[in-house]
């Protein structure tokens, strides 16, 4: 699954770079978010199946902390950008004679920047309030990898300050983005009501296919880890629950956005011949 993830992103990437075709936003976006679905299975799953080969659950503290800094850094970006390219599915349909003046590439590589230098931040206040806890000897996390608030669970000293933060930058980086996207598709339902020509309607709505796919795929199962944890609290289910938003996410969306577009699936065609 790991090498399916990777692969597949990669081919993603180097198709969108290699064809000229494609060297617009909603493609720019697309490439994006396949880097930073390769970054994020790649903060959890190799240590994870160093474990598995070794039969040696361990890792250190500084490697906890890693993992927990890049993991947000990167779970964050994901948020940011589905929020962005709804937005640019939004300025496509709803301002199509504007699109390429408004989405311009200096306003998407902004963007962009601009999430990562947020979750830059917002990340490492994380990884300083968690550095002032104190962890006792031989502590046992569990989960198949460093989740900050299975890690705060399992801490020594207080950590009212931790969550406090790990609530507010919930609230901020999650219900913000999903009400962007609400938002986006709101104006864009309203935009196709008022269409005449039904295959106008289909044209415009079917390139929101696929980032409608990838944003069902990322809350429905980031929301139902969480939601699940707070119903139930076996760790093993929680576990299990959290593969499919660190594993199976990432290694679909290239299928999502190779399978259901055309010109994603020419731009392919001609990198391999």
């Amino acid at each position: 699954m790991y090498l399916v993830t990777v692969l597949g992103n990669l081919l993603i990437i180097l198709a969108i770079s290699s064809d000229s075709h494609l060297h617009i936003p909603m493609y720019f976006f697309i490439s994006n978010l396949s880097f930073i679905d390769i970054c994020f299975i790649s903060t959890t799953i190799p240590k994870m199946l160093v474990n598995i080969q070794a039969q040696n659950k361990d890792i250190s503290y500084i490697g906890c902390l890693t993992q927990v800094y890049f993991f947000i850094i990167f779970s964050g970006m994901d948020n940011f950008l589905l929020t962005v390219m709804a937005y640019d599915r939004f300025v496509a349909i709803c301002h199509p004679l504007h699109y390429m003046i408004i989405m311009n590439p200096r306003l998407c590589g902004l963007l962009v920047l601009m999430s990562w230098f947020i979750m830059f931040w917002v990340s490492l206040l994380h990884i300083l309030l968690l550095w002032q806890l104190t962890f006792c000897l031989g502590t046992e996390i569990p989960h198949f990898f460093c989740e900050l608030p299975q890690v705060l669970k399992v801490a020594c000293s207080d950590t009212l300050i931790n969550n406090i933060s790990l609530y507010v930058a919930t609230a901020l980086l999650v219900v913000f983005p999903l009400t962007g996207i609400f938002f986006s598709y709101s104006q864009i339902v309203s935009s196709l009501m008022r269409m005449a020509s039904a295959g106008g309607k289909y044209k415009a709505f079917s390139t929101c296919g696929s980032h409608l796919s990838a944003v069902f795929l990322f809350y429905g199962t980031g929301l139902g880890v969480y939601l699940g944890s707070t119903v139930t609290h076996s760790p093993q289910r929680s576990s299990i629950a959290s593969v499919m938003y660190t594993m199976v996410t990432p290694m679909l969306n290239p299928f999502i956005y190779s399978l259901r577009n055309k010109d994603v699936k020419g731009a392919l065609g001609r990198l391999f011949k």
